[in-house]
Protein backbone atom coordinates (compact mmCIF):
# COMPACT_ATOMS: atom_id res chain seq x y z
CA UNK A 1 0.00 0.00 0.00
CA UNK A 2 1.17 3.54 -0.71
CA UNK A 3 0.07 6.91 0.58
CA UNK A 4 1.44 10.41 0.42
CA UNK A 5 1.38 10.64 4.22
CA UNK A 6 1.01 7.89 6.83
CA UNK A 7 -0.33 8.94 10.23
CA UNK A 8 0.40 6.48 13.05
CA UNK A 9 -1.97 6.91 15.98
CA UNK A 10 -5.70 7.71 15.87
CA UNK A 11 -6.08 9.91 18.91
CA UNK A 12 -7.04 13.59 18.69
CA UNK A 13 -3.59 14.52 17.37
CA UNK A 14 -3.51 11.90 14.64
CA UNK A 15 -7.07 12.52 13.52
CA UNK A 16 -6.55 16.28 13.43
CA UNK A 17 -3.45 15.72 11.31
CA UNK A 18 -5.43 13.49 8.95
CA UNK A 19 -8.11 16.15 8.59
CA UNK A 20 -5.54 18.85 7.84
CA UNK A 21 -3.92 16.65 5.20
CA UNK A 22 -7.33 16.00 3.68
CA UNK A 23 -7.96 19.74 3.40
CA UNK A 24 -4.57 20.09 1.73
CA UNK A 25 -5.60 17.54 -0.90
CA UNK A 26 -3.12 14.93 0.28
CA UNK A 27 -3.83 11.20 0.35
CA UNK A 28 -3.52 9.95 3.92
CA UNK A 29 -3.64 6.57 5.63
CA UNK A 30 -4.46 6.64 9.35
CA UNK A 31 -3.56 3.57 11.44
CA UNK A 32 -3.78 2.66 15.11
CA UNK A 33 -2.45 -0.32 17.05
CA UNK A 34 -5.61 -0.75 19.16
CA UNK A 35 -8.35 -3.03 17.82
CA UNK A 36 -10.98 -0.53 18.99
CA UNK A 37 -11.16 3.04 20.21
CA UNK A 38 -10.11 3.68 23.82
CA UNK A 39 -12.87 4.14 26.40
CA UNK A 40 -10.73 6.35 28.66
CA UNK A 41 -10.95 10.13 28.50
CA UNK A 42 -7.28 10.86 28.96
CA UNK A 43 -8.22 14.54 28.79
CA UNK A 44 -11.43 16.31 29.67
CA UNK A 45 -11.29 19.88 28.40
CA UNK A 46 -11.03 22.00 25.26
CA UNK A 47 -8.97 25.11 25.80
CA UNK A 48 -9.77 28.38 24.03
CA UNK A 49 -7.22 28.15 21.22
CA UNK A 50 -8.29 24.61 20.28
CA UNK A 51 -11.93 25.67 20.12
CA UNK A 52 -10.91 28.61 17.96
CA UNK A 53 -9.03 26.27 15.61
CA UNK A 54 -11.97 23.88 15.40
CA UNK A 55 -14.28 26.82 14.69
CA UNK A 56 -11.99 27.93 11.87
CA UNK A 57 -12.46 24.48 10.33
CA UNK A 58 -16.23 24.46 10.86
CA UNK A 59 -15.96 21.66 13.43
CA UNK A 60 -16.71 23.36 16.74
CA UNK A 61 -20.45 23.88 16.38
CA UNK A 62 -21.21 20.28 15.31
CA UNK A 63 -18.91 18.95 18.04
CA UNK A 64 -20.68 20.91 20.78
CA UNK A 65 -24.05 19.88 19.34
CA UNK A 66 -23.32 16.23 20.20
CA UNK A 67 -23.98 16.74 23.92
CA UNK A 68 -24.03 18.99 26.97
CA UNK A 69 -20.50 20.26 27.54
CA UNK A 70 -20.58 23.01 30.17
CA UNK A 71 -18.31 26.01 30.38
CA UNK A 72 -15.83 25.44 33.19
CA UNK A 73 -13.43 27.61 35.14
CA UNK A 74 -9.75 27.33 34.38
CA UNK A 75 -7.46 26.38 37.24
CA UNK A 76 -3.76 26.22 38.05
CA UNK A 77 -2.85 23.41 40.45
CA UNK A 78 -6.45 23.36 41.61
CA UNK A 79 -6.62 27.13 42.20
CA UNK A 80 -9.64 28.41 40.29
CA UNK A 81 -9.28 31.40 37.95
CA UNK A 82 -12.82 32.84 37.94
CA UNK A 83 -11.82 36.22 36.48
CA UNK A 84 -10.95 34.64 33.12
CA UNK A 85 -14.13 32.58 32.72
CA UNK A 86 -15.58 34.81 29.98
CA UNK A 87 -12.39 36.51 28.88
CA UNK A 88 -12.36 34.97 25.40
CA UNK A 89 -14.97 34.33 22.74
CA UNK A 90 -14.61 30.59 23.38
CA UNK A 91 -14.34 29.87 27.11
CA UNK A 92 -12.90 26.64 28.42
CA UNK A 93 -15.34 23.74 28.01
CA UNK A 94 -15.54 20.30 29.53
CA UNK A 95 -15.51 17.93 26.55
CA UNK A 96 -14.18 14.40 27.24
CA UNK A 97 -11.45 13.12 24.95
CA UNK A 98 -13.52 10.07 24.01
CA UNK A 99 -16.19 12.42 22.66
CA UNK A 100 -13.64 14.37 20.62
CA UNK A 101 -12.13 11.18 19.23
CA UNK A 102 -15.52 9.75 18.31
CA UNK A 103 -16.57 12.99 16.64
CA UNK A 104 -13.36 13.30 14.62
CA UNK A 105 -13.48 9.66 13.57
CA UNK A 106 -17.03 10.06 12.27
CA UNK A 107 -16.07 13.29 10.49
CA UNK A 108 -13.10 11.64 8.78
CA UNK A 109 -15.16 8.60 7.80
CA UNK A 110 -17.72 10.88 6.14
CA UNK A 111 -14.83 12.38 4.15
CA UNK A 112 -13.53 8.97 3.10
CA UNK A 113 -10.76 8.44 5.67
CA UNK A 114 -11.31 5.45 7.94
CA UNK A 115 -9.06 4.46 10.82
CA UNK A 116 -7.25 1.21 10.06
CA UNK A 117 -7.21 -0.43 13.48
CA UNK A 118 -5.20 -3.35 14.83
CA UNK A 119 -2.10 -2.10 12.99
CA UNK A 120 0.84 -2.58 15.33
CA UNK A 121 3.98 -0.96 13.96
CA UNK A 122 7.01 -3.28 13.88
CA UNK A 123 9.58 -1.61 11.66
CA UNK A 124 10.46 1.72 10.08
CA UNK A 125 12.89 2.64 7.32
CA UNK A 126 13.33 5.88 5.45
CA UNK A 127 15.38 6.98 2.48
CA UNK A 128 15.69 10.06 0.32
CA UNK A 129 12.29 9.50 -1.28
CA UNK A 130 10.04 8.25 1.50
CA UNK A 131 9.29 6.05 4.50
CA UNK A 132 8.42 2.35 4.67
CA UNK A 133 6.45 1.22 7.71
CA UNK A 134 6.02 -2.49 8.37
CA UNK A 135 3.45 -3.96 10.74
CA UNK A 136 3.26 -7.00 12.97
CA UNK A 137 1.05 -8.85 10.49
CA UNK A 138 3.68 -8.48 7.75
CA UNK A 139 1.96 -5.74 5.76
CA UNK A 140 3.79 -2.58 4.75
CA UNK A 141 2.85 0.98 3.83
CA UNK A 142 5.10 3.23 1.77
CA UNK A 143 4.61 7.00 2.13
CA UNK A 144 6.41 10.23 1.37
CA UNK A 145 6.15 11.36 5.00
CA UNK A 146 5.09 9.87 8.32
CA UNK A 147 3.43 11.58 11.30
CA UNK A 148 4.01 9.84 14.63
CA UNK A 149 0.99 10.51 16.84
CA UNK A 150 1.18 7.20 18.67
CA UNK A 151 1.31 8.44 22.25
CA UNK A 152 3.71 8.71 25.14
CA UNK A 153 5.09 5.22 24.58
CA UNK A 154 5.51 5.95 20.87
CA UNK A 155 6.77 2.98 18.87
CA UNK A 156 7.84 5.33 16.10
CA UNK A 157 9.98 7.35 18.49
CA UNK A 158 11.62 4.20 19.81
CA UNK A 159 12.31 2.84 16.32
CA UNK A 160 13.91 6.16 15.41
CA UNK A 161 16.06 6.06 18.53
CA UNK A 162 14.97 9.65 19.11
CA UNK A 163 16.25 11.43 22.19
CA UNK A 164 13.44 11.80 24.73
CA UNK A 165 14.78 13.58 27.76
CA UNK A 166 13.68 15.39 30.89
CA UNK A 167 12.54 14.02 34.23
CA UNK A 168 11.52 10.36 34.25
CA UNK A 169 8.55 9.30 36.30
CA UNK A 170 9.26 8.80 40.00
CA UNK A 171 5.78 7.69 41.06
CA UNK A 172 2.43 6.64 39.64
CA UNK A 173 -1.05 7.86 40.44
CA UNK A 174 -4.49 6.60 39.56
CA UNK A 175 -6.63 8.34 36.93
CA UNK A 176 -10.22 7.20 36.53
CA UNK A 177 -13.49 8.23 34.86
CA UNK A 178 -16.13 7.86 37.57
CA UNK A 179 -19.54 8.78 38.90
CA UNK A 180 -19.47 9.83 42.54
CA UNK A 181 -22.20 10.06 45.15
CA UNK A 182 -21.51 13.69 46.06
CA UNK A 183 -19.63 16.85 45.10
CA UNK A 184 -16.11 17.20 46.47
CA UNK A 185 -13.50 19.98 46.18
CA UNK A 186 -11.44 20.16 43.00
CA UNK A 187 -8.20 19.65 44.94
CA UNK A 188 -7.77 18.01 48.34
CA UNK A 189 -4.49 17.27 50.16
CA UNK A 190 -4.60 15.52 53.53
CA UNK A 191 -2.21 16.10 56.42
CA UNK A 192 -0.64 12.75 55.64
CA UNK A 193 0.14 13.88 52.08
CA UNK A 194 -2.58 11.97 50.20
CA UNK A 195 -4.04 14.06 47.40
CA UNK A 196 -6.92 13.91 44.97
CA UNK A 197 -8.17 16.08 42.14
CA UNK A 198 -11.66 15.88 40.70
CA UNK A 199 -12.67 17.54 37.42
CA UNK A 200 -15.96 17.53 35.49
CA UNK A 201 -16.20 15.40 32.33
CA UNK A 202 -19.68 16.47 31.26
CA UNK A 203 -22.58 14.04 31.61
CA UNK A 204 -23.39 10.54 30.40
CA UNK A 205 -26.28 9.53 28.13
CA UNK A 206 -28.69 9.67 31.10
CA UNK A 207 -27.58 13.17 32.07
CA UNK A 208 -25.60 12.04 35.12
CA UNK A 209 -22.36 13.94 35.83
CA UNK A 210 -19.07 12.20 35.07
CA UNK A 211 -15.80 13.16 36.71
CA UNK A 212 -12.11 12.58 36.23
CA UNK A 213 -10.53 11.49 39.50
CA UNK A 214 -6.79 11.37 40.08
CA UNK A 215 -5.26 10.41 43.42
CA UNK A 216 -2.00 9.29 44.96
CA UNK A 217 0.26 9.84 47.91
CA UNK A 218 2.78 8.20 50.20
CA UNK A 219 3.12 4.49 49.48
CA UNK A 220 0.43 4.53 46.79
CA UNK A 221 2.70 4.23 43.76
CA UNK A 222 2.40 0.94 41.84
CA UNK A 223 3.96 -0.43 38.67
CA UNK A 224 2.28 1.28 35.76
CA UNK A 225 0.89 -1.89 34.19
CA UNK A 226 -0.81 -3.18 37.35
CA UNK A 227 -4.60 -2.95 36.78
CA UNK A 228 -6.60 -0.47 38.83
CA UNK A 229 -9.50 -2.09 40.70
CA UNK A 230 -12.73 -0.67 42.08
CA UNK A 231 -11.58 -1.60 45.59
CA UNK A 232 -8.42 0.49 45.13
CA UNK A 233 -10.47 3.49 44.04
CA UNK A 234 -12.90 3.08 46.95
CA UNK A 235 -9.94 2.91 49.32
CA UNK A 236 -8.40 6.01 47.71
CA UNK A 237 -11.63 7.97 48.07
CA UNK A 238 -11.97 6.98 51.72
CA UNK A 239 -8.32 7.84 52.43
CA UNK A 240 -8.71 11.36 51.05
CA UNK A 241 -12.36 12.19 51.71
CA UNK A 242 -13.39 9.88 54.55
CA UNK A 243 -17.10 9.09 54.35
CA UNK A 244 -18.05 12.24 52.41
CA UNK A 245 -18.26 10.50 49.03
CA UNK A 246 -18.55 7.03 47.56
CA UNK A 247 -17.87 5.49 44.18
CA UNK A 248 -21.11 4.97 42.24
CA UNK A 249 -19.67 3.78 38.94
CA UNK A 250 -16.22 3.18 37.47
CA UNK A 251 -16.02 3.75 33.73
CA UNK A 252 -12.31 3.32 33.13
CA UNK A 253 -9.05 3.62 35.04
CA UNK A 254 -5.31 3.56 34.47
CA UNK A 255 -2.07 4.59 36.16
CA UNK A 256 -0.24 7.74 35.16
CA UNK A 257 3.26 8.90 36.02
CA UNK A 258 4.73 12.27 36.88
CA UNK A 259 7.26 12.02 34.05
CA UNK A 260 8.02 15.26 32.18
CA UNK A 261 9.78 14.35 28.94
CA UNK A 262 10.20 15.97 25.53
CA UNK A 263 11.74 14.90 22.25
CA UNK A 264 14.91 16.84 21.48
CA UNK A 265 13.85 17.04 17.81
CA UNK A 266 10.33 16.91 16.42
CA UNK A 267 11.60 16.23 12.90
CA UNK A 268 13.66 13.19 11.92
CA UNK A 269 14.09 13.35 8.18
CA UNK A 270 10.69 12.48 6.73
CA UNK A 271 9.24 11.49 10.11
CA UNK A 272 7.59 14.01 12.45
CA UNK A 273 6.69 13.54 16.12
CA UNK A 274 3.47 15.12 17.39
CA UNK A 275 1.33 15.08 20.51
CA UNK A 276 2.35 12.73 23.31
CA UNK A 277 4.93 11.14 21.02
CA UNK A 278 6.77 14.47 21.29
CA UNK A 279 5.96 15.52 24.86
CA UNK A 280 4.54 13.82 27.97
CA UNK A 281 3.60 15.19 31.38
CA UNK A 282 0.96 14.92 34.06
CA UNK A 283 -2.53 15.51 32.60
CA UNK A 284 -3.21 18.91 34.16
CA UNK A 285 -5.74 21.03 32.28
CA UNK A 286 -5.87 18.70 29.26
CA UNK A 287 -2.82 20.56 28.00
CA UNK A 288 -1.29 17.47 26.40
CA UNK A 289 -4.31 16.83 24.18
CA UNK A 290 -4.72 20.48 23.27
CA UNK A 291 -1.01 20.91 22.53
CA UNK A 292 -1.13 17.78 20.36
CA UNK A 293 -4.05 19.13 18.34
CA UNK A 294 -2.12 22.36 17.83
CA UNK A 295 0.96 20.34 16.78
CA UNK A 296 -1.18 18.72 14.10
CA UNK A 297 -2.65 22.04 12.97
CA UNK A 298 0.85 23.47 12.61
CA UNK A 299 2.26 20.47 10.77
CA UNK A 300 -0.60 19.41 8.50
CA UNK A 301 -0.62 22.30 6.03
CA UNK A 302 3.16 22.31 5.85
CA UNK A 303 3.26 18.63 4.89
CA UNK A 304 0.52 19.34 2.36
CA UNK A 305 2.66 22.01 0.73
CA UNK A 306 5.67 19.66 0.71
CA UNK A 307 3.69 16.90 -1.02
CA UNK A 308 2.30 19.33 -3.60
CA UNK A 309 5.77 20.70 -4.28
CA UNK A 310 4.98 24.28 -3.23
CA UNK A 311 6.74 24.28 0.15
CA UNK A 312 9.48 26.92 0.36
CA UNK A 313 12.85 26.01 1.81
CA UNK A 314 12.72 25.61 5.57
CA UNK A 315 8.94 25.26 5.85
CA UNK A 316 9.05 21.73 7.28
CA UNK A 317 11.82 22.70 9.69
CA UNK A 318 9.62 25.49 11.03
CA UNK A 319 7.40 22.83 12.63
CA UNK A 320 10.07 22.00 15.22
CA UNK A 321 11.14 25.63 15.55
CA UNK A 322 7.61 26.74 16.42
CA UNK A 323 6.16 23.84 18.36
CA UNK A 324 9.13 22.67 20.44
CA UNK A 325 9.17 25.88 22.54
CA UNK A 326 5.43 25.51 23.12
CA UNK A 327 5.86 21.94 24.32
CA UNK A 328 8.70 23.02 26.62
CA UNK A 329 6.53 25.79 28.07
CA UNK A 330 3.70 23.34 28.77
CA UNK A 331 6.09 20.98 30.56
CA UNK A 332 7.34 23.85 32.72
CA UNK A 333 3.90 24.94 33.86
CA UNK A 334 2.82 21.34 34.54
CA UNK A 335 5.94 20.74 36.62
CA UNK A 336 5.19 23.94 38.55
CA UNK A 337 1.66 22.71 39.24
CA UNK A 338 3.03 19.35 40.33
CA UNK A 339 5.32 21.04 42.85
CA UNK A 340 2.40 23.06 44.23
CA UNK A 341 0.52 19.80 44.79
CA UNK A 342 3.46 18.02 46.39
CA UNK A 343 3.05 16.76 49.95
CA UNK A 344 6.26 18.24 51.38
CA UNK A 345 6.27 21.00 54.04
CA UNK A 346 8.05 23.47 51.75
CA UNK A 347 5.42 22.89 49.09
CA UNK A 348 2.71 23.72 51.61
CA UNK A 349 4.36 27.10 52.27
CA UNK A 350 4.64 27.85 48.56
CA UNK A 351 1.05 26.71 48.06
CA UNK A 352 -0.16 29.12 50.73
CA UNK A 353 1.66 32.06 49.14
CA UNK A 354 0.48 31.12 45.65
CA UNK A 355 -3.14 30.94 46.85
CA UNK A 356 -2.86 34.59 47.86
CA UNK A 357 -1.17 35.65 44.62
CA UNK A 358 -3.71 33.93 42.41
CA UNK A 359 -6.43 36.34 43.59
CA UNK A 360 -4.68 39.15 41.71
CA UNK A 361 -6.23 39.85 38.28
CA UNK A 362 -2.81 40.18 36.63
CA UNK A 363 -1.83 36.71 37.86
CA UNK A 364 -5.07 35.16 36.63
CA UNK A 365 -4.66 36.77 33.19
CA UNK A 366 -1.05 35.58 32.94
CA UNK A 367 -2.01 32.02 33.86
CA UNK A 368 -4.98 32.11 31.48
CA UNK A 369 -2.74 33.14 28.58
CA UNK A 370 -0.52 30.20 29.46
CA UNK A 371 -3.25 27.58 29.92
CA UNK A 372 -5.67 28.64 27.18
CA UNK A 373 -3.12 28.45 24.37
CA UNK A 374 -3.83 32.08 23.50
CA UNK A 375 -0.56 33.46 24.83
CA UNK A 376 1.83 31.46 22.67
CA UNK A 377 3.48 33.57 19.99
CA UNK A 378 5.52 32.04 17.20
CA UNK A 379 8.81 33.75 16.38
CA UNK A 380 7.85 34.75 12.85
CA UNK A 381 9.86 37.43 11.04
CA UNK A 382 8.07 40.71 11.70
CA UNK A 383 6.74 39.67 15.10
CA UNK A 384 9.17 42.04 16.74
CA UNK A 385 7.71 44.93 14.71
CA UNK A 386 3.96 44.30 14.71
CA UNK A 387 1.76 43.16 17.64
CA UNK A 388 -0.35 40.78 15.50
CA UNK A 389 2.40 38.79 13.80
CA UNK A 390 2.99 35.35 15.34
CA UNK A 391 -0.35 35.30 17.17
CA UNK A 392 -3.66 33.66 16.18
CA UNK A 393 -6.04 35.67 14.00
CA UNK A 394 -8.99 35.67 16.38
CA UNK A 395 -11.35 37.46 14.00
CA UNK A 396 -11.34 34.79 11.27
CA UNK A 397 -13.68 31.81 11.11
CA UNK A 398 -15.27 30.61 7.86
CA UNK A 399 -12.46 32.23 5.87
CA UNK A 400 -10.10 29.46 7.01
CA UNK A 401 -12.37 26.46 6.51
CA UNK A 402 -10.74 25.46 3.24
CA UNK A 403 -7.37 25.04 4.96
CA UNK A 404 -5.75 27.67 2.72
CA UNK A 405 -3.92 30.86 3.57
CA UNK A 406 -5.99 34.05 3.80
CA UNK A 407 -4.97 37.58 2.84
CA UNK A 408 -7.19 40.07 4.62
CA UNK A 409 -7.29 43.10 2.32
CA UNK A 410 -10.00 45.50 3.56
CA UNK A 411 -8.92 48.39 1.31
CA UNK A 412 -8.38 46.25 -1.79
CA UNK A 413 -4.79 47.35 -2.31
CA UNK A 414 -3.17 43.93 -2.76
CA UNK A 415 -5.36 42.35 -5.44
CA UNK A 416 -2.69 42.06 -8.14
CA UNK A 417 -0.13 40.65 -5.73
CA UNK A 418 -2.56 38.16 -4.22
CA UNK A 419 -3.47 36.85 -7.67
CA UNK A 420 0.05 35.46 -8.02
CA UNK A 421 -0.65 33.08 -5.10
CA UNK A 422 -4.33 32.53 -5.86
CA UNK A 423 -3.91 28.73 -5.90
CA UNK A 424 -2.78 28.75 -2.25
CA UNK A 425 -4.12 31.95 -0.68
CA UNK A 426 -7.65 33.34 -0.64
CA UNK A 427 -8.17 37.11 -0.51
CA UNK A 428 -11.02 38.62 1.53
CA UNK A 429 -12.02 42.26 2.00
CA UNK A 430 -13.35 41.91 5.54
CA UNK A 431 -11.46 42.82 8.69
CA UNK A 432 -10.14 45.98 10.25
CA UNK A 433 -6.49 45.63 9.27
CA UNK A 434 -4.60 44.05 6.41
CA UNK A 435 -2.82 40.83 7.36
CA UNK A 436 -1.66 37.53 5.91
CA UNK A 437 -2.89 34.50 7.83
CA UNK A 438 -1.45 31.02 7.46
CA UNK A 439 -3.72 27.97 7.09
CA UNK A 440 -3.26 27.16 10.79
CA UNK A 441 -4.75 30.54 11.74
CA UNK A 442 -1.55 32.37 12.72
CA UNK A 443 -0.71 35.84 11.40
CA UNK A 444 2.35 35.74 9.15
CA UNK A 445 2.41 39.39 8.10
CA UNK A 446 0.82 42.72 9.01
CA UNK A 447 1.85 46.32 8.78
CA UNK A 448 4.50 47.36 6.25
CA UNK A 449 3.15 46.77 2.71
CA UNK A 450 6.65 46.05 1.44
CA UNK A 451 6.80 43.01 3.70
CA UNK A 452 3.82 41.21 2.18
CA UNK A 453 5.51 39.69 -0.87
CA UNK A 454 8.48 38.35 1.15
CA UNK A 455 5.99 36.84 3.62
CA UNK A 456 4.02 35.18 0.80
CA UNK A 457 7.23 33.68 -0.56
CA UNK A 458 8.41 32.56 2.89
CA UNK A 459 5.21 30.70 3.79
CA UNK A 460 3.65 29.78 0.46
CA UNK A 461 6.59 29.37 -1.90
CA UNK A 462 7.13 30.72 -5.39
CA UNK A 463 4.24 32.54 -7.09
CA UNK A 464 2.36 31.31 -10.13
CA UNK A 465 4.05 33.95 -12.28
Amino acid sequence: MTAEVLVVGAGPTGMTAANELRLAGVSCVLVDRLPRASELSKAGGLQTRTQEAFDQRGLLEPLLATGDYPVTTAHFAGNLLPLVRRRHRFPWRSVPQVVIEGFLEEHLAAEGIRVRRDHELAGLEQDADGVTATFADGTAIRSQYLVAADGGRSTVRKLLGAEFSGRPGTETMVAADVRLSAEVPMTTITREGYRAQVFPLGVDAEGRPLRRLTFGGPGWSRERDIPVTEDEIRTGLKTVFGNRVELVELRYARRITNAALQAAQYRHGRVFLAGDAAHVHLPFGAQGMNAGIQDAMNLGWKLGAAVRGTAPEGLLDSYHAERHPVGAAVLRNVQAQSLLLDDGPDSAAVRSLFTELVHLPEVQYLLDDMLSGMGFRYEIPGSEEHPLVGLPAHDLGPELRAGRGVLVDPEGQFGDLAQRWADRVNRVDTGAEAKLVRPDGYVAWAGDPDGLEPALRQWFGAPLS
